[in-house]
């Protein structure tokens, strides 16, 4: 059964209540130079700076462009009198633990710090719509179900055998099951476009069976966060149990990165030059595709052809308050539309178990229809037109609302995108590629890097982990640093 890439798949909301406990130790501010320099504050930042903290090295610097840590994991107050906490980003722990097997280490993370998370079943409790209103195509979608599993088979085939991977649309062909009905690409897009924000034509088969190798013994349990302080909070939290303040640089955004043989400077936007021996850039791939950030000089071609190998599509999340339910008593609905990808999965926040009351509702496009409302520029009044256009196909009766927000990602200069993914000409090297260090001194690390775990909150933290763990040994004998050249 597919699984939700990253964390940014689904939304939680929760009273406006608690607060996390975040405050950092006074220890003054942070010098101007320093032995490691970590750029970004989210889980990849943050985890680094813990194992550094672990391998006995004390002397790093964050430069976080937000005023907090988190990253991706962001959220915003919503509903007519601001009394409701949504989630921007990210929301979901995927995978726990099966037996005493590995346990997801951001689910580790999240009970250390009491997250209140709930269990969610998002393709056994679904209602299902056409253009004409109600109607019962689950037959279909089990169906899907059985074709997404087939597809991911045969992509493991291919890998053992060698061959290229194939695009999802092109292993429906070869199988013979692309979707004709607009009920049958409903149900593709659930499984496919829904997950990876992708269209089935650019998302990879190879990466959906790759990611969930049951060999790593995480289970496929979905936790969704409903804590009022914000899934990001676990990221703070922890960050808390360990920083001082002379460790943290805030609301500084990176502009250039200069890097030599001989070490790596750093200068903001703002006019901050900051100097290490070494750097790790947790930078989404979005903001290395782009030019947000310029490193001097430009990084090899080996590096940029790997950076470009990989998507960072956009997933949009579009909230709508009413003044009371009228919809789906399930957890989602999914709409098939003539055109495909128009406003399909709505999930329902207003909820027995979850928020009931909240009259929220929310909807998620990806792919071209995400891009395309990028380029809305947050024209809330149009979305809405639209949006309800096709919710009165499922309830003609359907009221306005009285409250709309929807969060822009691609156009986000802090990240450029909602998260990684593979297409089908990805290759293992393009991922080895992305995370190796350049001149010795210039490391890379997110959950972009991470070949199992691409898209998910656990790549960030493994790779972070992993970063900083090479880093310290790099510092402590230099036989064990990369090449400078």
């Amino acid at each position: 059964m597919p699984r939700f890439r990253v964390s940014v798949a689904a939304v939680f909301l929760s009273l406006l209540t608690g607060a996390c406990q975040s405050n950092l130790t006074q220890a003054g501010a942070p010098p101007n130079s320093t032995k490691v320099l970590i750029l970004g504050g989210g889980m990849a930042g943050v985890i680094a700076a813990r194992t550094l903290q672990q391998q006995g090295i004390t002397d790093y610097v964050i430069v976080e462009a937000k005023h907090v840590f988190g990253g991706r994991m962001s959220q915003t107050t919503f509903g007519t009198n601001g009394s409701y906490v949504i989630e921007k980003g990210a929301n979901w722990i995927h995978g726990t633990q099966t037996g005493s097997g590995p346990a997801n280490p951001v689910w580790l993370l999240a009970k250390n710090h009491s997250l209140q998370m709930v269990e969610s079943h998002l393709f056994t409790n679904i209602t299902f719509f056409d253009y004409n209103g109600p109607n019962d195509y689950s037959a279909t979608f089990n169906a899907s179900l059985t074709a997404f599993d087939n597809a991911r088979a045969l992509a493991g085939q291919r890998w053992q055998q060698n061959q290229t991977d194939l695009d999802l649309r092109s292993a429906y062909n070869y199988m013979g099951v692309s979707p004709k009905t607009p009920q049958e690409e409903a149900c593709e897009y659930y499984q496919i476009d829904y997950d990876a924000s992708q269209t089935s034509s650019l998302a990879a088969a190879w990466n959906y069976n790759y990611t969930f190798d049951s060999d790593v013994g995480y289970s496929d349990v979905d936790m969704l966060s409903v804590d009022p302080r914000g899934i990001a909070c676990i990221v703070q939290a922890e960050a808390a149990t360990f920083l001082n303040t002379s460790q943290v640089l805030f609301n500084q955004t990176v502009k250039t990165i200069q890097y030599s043989q001989s070490g790596v400077t750093v200068q903001t936007e703002s006019g901050y030059t900051l100097t290490a021996d070494h750097a790790l850039v947790t930078f989404s791939v979005g903001v290395l595709q782009g030019t947000d950030v310029s490193f001097e000089p430009v990084l090899p071609d080996w590096k940029r052809v790997a950076t470009s190998n990989i998507e960072m599509p956009v997933y949009t999340k579009i909230f709508l308050q009413f003044k009371e339910k009228f919809w789906f008593d399930t957890e989602i609905g999914l709409y098939a539309d003539q055109q495909k990808g128009r406003y399909p999965a709505w999930q329902s926040l207003d909820y027995p178990g979850i928020y009931p009351g909240s009259g929220i509702i929310f909807v998620i496009v990806t792919g071209d229809y995400a891009n395309y409302l990028e380029q809305l520029n947050k024209n809330t009044t149009q979305v809405q037109l639209e949006v309800m256009e096709v919710l009165r196909r499922m309830y003609p009766n359907a009221p306005d609302p009285i409250d709309i927000f929807l969060p822009v990602w691609g156009r986000a200069p802090l990240f450029r995108g909602s998260y990684s993914s593979w297409g089908a000409s990805f290759r293992p090297q393009h991922s080895y590629e992305l995370r190796a260090p350049v001149n010795g001194h210039l490391w890379f690390a997110g959950e972009g890097t991470s070949l199992k775990y691409f898209g998910f909150l656990q790549g960030a933290y493994l790779e972070g982990e992993d970063a900083a763990n090479n880093i310290a040994a790099c510092i402590k004998n230099s036989t064990r640093c990369p090449p400078t050249s």
